[in-house]
């Protein structure tokens, strides 16, 4: 977990270098809110199609050469970012690297392989952590690699060494969690499920819903990360560096929640509870946003959003997890990878919709509505399916 936990972490600070470059980047191109939310959906979108299809792959032929090919494919990424001259270029560039986002899915189901039940949650937090120490480091960098705040070419690049250096820590340090022999051990069940057609795969582990709330969390997420630099920059006159920074801090948050806080939350409270309070303080922190009228009360807004938010998908993961048997691992993680995905591509078009209809506030409150959806449908799943934790290792 530890080598896993480097590797991602490095991977994640390239990730994070960009985040708050973006919203500054397209419109020296000509792009206006809703081009820059366009960006963002064709991430997304791409990641979407591909997601499922990693999975699988990494089902067939393990989980460490899928993961240095996602990272190689990162490289190429932000090399196309760190030459665009056109917005086309930045479109191709996002659209190249949602089809490249398989990392996540596939380290979530090798922290599966790995850990037992009793440490499951723990393990997905590391994963979490890594995230969160990415969004620490990557978007403090990005901002100040920006230097006078228009010069973006020198963050992109280094993103792209990040992703190099991941893919060499992966190669020499990173052992495979599916082995041959367990993949043997499984063919026949695995050529079972491979045949299974994706609803039909959803509804034999009874996960249809459950994946749903995959996409309504990343609505709400990447509604936060569109909106964020706009309303600081708007509101604020916040440049990138800014935004990084705030970005940064709340990456230290995510770290320590997830890091340290979030296994002994989990054993004392248990998966759905501990689910029900963090998409609460989400829905609560977006409800503040919308009120929020001075830079403490913007910044702290988001700062309860995101931290509840962080403290959700280590839960969906290893909920789903324990719900589903070794043979679907891989696949199912990649679904609700693409299902993140997808929620990435409705939150911008709605807040960006939302946002140059309405405005900054109304624009919070109707991604406070998909999020009270979004609790709504946790509380029901948490009484018709409690967590039973499925057959872990192969017999």
């Amino acid at each position: 977990m530890a080598v896993l936990f480097c590797v991602i972490l490095i991977d994640l600070i390239g990730f994070g270098i960009v985040i708050p470059i973006l919203p500054f980047l397209s419109p020296q191109l000509g792009a206006d809110k809703m081009d820059i939310a366009l960006v963002i959906v064709t991430y997304a979108t791409c990641a979407g199609l591909s997601g499922p299809q990693w999975g699988k792959l990494s089902d067939r032929i393990g989980r460490k050469p899928v993961i240095i090919i996602c990272l190689a494919g990162a490289v190429l990424a932000y090399l196309m970012l760190a030459f665009a001259s056109e917005l086309w270029m930045v479109f191709a560039a996002r659209g190249f690297a949602g089809l490249m986002a398989g990392n996540f899915g596939v380290a979530s189901a090798m922290i599966a392989d790995i850990t037992t039940t009793e440490n499951r949650a723990r393990g997905m937090g590391l994963i979490g952590a890594a995230f969160g120490a990415g969004i620490v480091l990557g978007p403090v960098m990005g901002g100040l690699l920006t230097l006078d705040g228009t010069g973006f070419t020198l963050p992109c690049l280094v993103a792209g060494v990040m992703s190099l250096l991941a893919i060499v820590a992966a190669a020499f340090f990173l052992q495979e969690s599916l082995p041959a022999d367990k993949r043997a051990a499984i063919e026949s069940r695995r050529m079972t499920s491979q045949s299974l057609s994706l609803l039909q795969l959803l509804r034999h582990t009874q996960n249809r819903l459950f994946v749903f709330q995959f996409v309504l969390h990343q609505a709400a997420v990447s509604t936060i990360v569109y909106m964020f630099p706009l309303w600081m920059g708007e509101e604020l006159g916040f440049s990138a560096r800014e935004v990084g920074i705030v970005f940064g801090i709340q990456g230290v948050i995510m770290v320590i929640c997830q890091g340290g806080l979030l296994g002994i939350l989990a054993r004392l409270l248990g998966e759905w509870r501990l689910l029900h309070i963090a998409v609460t303080l989400l829905l609560l922190g977006l409800l503040a946003a919308s009120m929020a009228d001075s830079m403490v009360t913007m910044v702290g807004s988001i700062f309860v959003a995101m931290t509840g938010a962080t403290l959700c998908v280590p839960m969906l993961n290893t909920i789903i997890s324990y719900t589903t048997a070794l043979e679907y691992r891989g696949r199912m993680m990649g679904i609700t990878n693409a299902a993140s995905s997808w929620g990435r591509v409705v939150g911008p078009l709605v807040a960006g919709t939302s946002l140059s209809l309405l405005g900054f506030s109304s624009a919070w409150l109707v991604s406070a509505l998909l999020v009270s959806v979004y609790l709504i449908l946790t509380l029901f799943l948490s009484v018709k399916r409690p967590v039973q934790h499925s057959q872990t290792h192969v017999q």
